[in-house]
């Protein structure tokens, strides 16, 4: 196996995440590639696999802008340098909630955004999930 371009964050295997899946994959919460800060989708469950907000797509918005922003910064980065954020919600209602609170976290640092409404997310109990790329400026 050739030697990886990236730096990997929190690498686990989706047999133990999602133990009600019969899954076997190899991924990471986040990737670092010179500059570049790719995050995974986030939701409302915190790094001990613990759902925050169980029916608040608020909540869970919260929880995840948590993950995010410890995810950055164990890659070297931090909020502000947030690029693009995109936003998954099962249901438009849940839009005004969610965006919210992602704006409150990204106050000031003015990135592009997709929003999606999905029919579901990979957990029935997951409301929202959110993945950003976040570039580094140069020292």
């Amino acid at each position: 196996m050739s030697q990886p371009t990236h730096t990997r964050i929190r690498m686990f295997n989706t047999k133990d995440t999602y133990p009600n899946q019969a899954l076997n994959n190899d991924l990471c919460q986040a990737v670092r590639a010179g500059n570049t800060v790719y995050v995974r989708g986030q939701v409302g469950t915190d790094f001990d696999g613990n759902l925050v907000g169980l029916g608040d797509a608020g909540l869970q918005a919260g929880q995840a802008m948590k993950n995010i922003k410890q995810l950055l910064e164990e890659a070297g980065s931090d909020l502000s340098h947030i690029v693009k954020t995109t936003t998954y919600i099962v249901d438009p209602r849940y839009r005004e909630p969610v965006y919210l609170v992602v704006g409150e976290w990204l106050k000031g640092v003015f990135p592009i955004s997709t929003g999606l409404v999905v029919s579901a997310l990979a957990q029935p109990q997951w409301l929202v999930e959110i993945d950003v790329i976040a570039v580094i400026p140069e020292a």
